[in-house]
């Protein structure tokens, strides 16, 4: 399975979560996408569930030189999360990675109150949340945005993703209540490999993004 766009796996994914919600499992539900990518996939899903769309801004960390693999990732104020098996490997630790967590946490607060301003992030005791991003490799950014809104006391917590890498799914199985993902290609290497456009966004497009709602 390819997709077109994001939108286009936006609406692959709000049809399996309409279904979900026709069987009663979405109970007030709220839609958080992982800005960039994942604002595009998550306004479909919020249109179909009727539920209220909103951004959790999670910052990759990564490896020294190679600033796409990544080893952590940060989520609002909470301690960064990294992989330790990834950091024994590549013999890293997170004493040396100090810096770069400091960048990326300045980072993800800018980008907090662009898309945010003044307005309040969403309560989400009690509520169904739907985590959306446009694909998952590692598996490090969602991992973090899962714990963190777990501690929030949801009433159930999924994770929808169009395309993911099977490894990567099977270990955040632990994470969610649910994993939605219609794509699991055994020769996974890249998200951006299951999509004929995979343009990069901007705040701009986030903003209008939640706007349309």
């Amino acid at each position: 399975m390819r997709f077109r766009d994001r939108a286009a796996a936006g609406r692959e994914l709000a049809g399996l979560l309409t279904d979900l919600g026709e069987q009663g499992e979405l109970h007030d539900p709220v839609v958080l996408a992982l800005p960039r990518g994942g604002i595009t996939v998550a306004a479909p899903v919020a249109r179909a569930l009727d539920a209220p769309l909103d951004v959790l801004v999670v910052r990759k960390i990564g490896a020294p030189r190679h600033q796409e693999f990544a080893v952590g990732a940060l989520v609002g104020d909470d301690p960064p999360l990294f992989d330790q098996d990834t950091l024994d490997r590549l013999g890293l630790t997170r004493e040396a990675l100090a810096p770069l967590v400091e960048r990326e946490r300045c980072e993800l607060r800018r980008r907090e109150r662009r898309y945010r301003g003044e307005r309040p992030p969403p309560e989400l005791g009690g509520r169904t949340v739907v985590v959306v991003d446009d694909g998952l490799a590692t598996g490090a950014t969602a991992r973090a945005a899962l714990r963190h809104v777990r501690r929030r006391a949801p009433a159930r917590l999924l994770l929808a993703v169009p395309v993911g890498a099977p490894d990567s799914l099977e270990r955040l199985a632990a994470e969610a209540d649910t994993v939605v993902c219609p794509c699991r290609p055994p020769g996974f290497a890249a998200v951006g490999q299951w999509y004929d456009d995979f343009g990069q966004l901007s705040d701009a497009d986030v903003l209008a993004a939640l706007d349309g709602r």
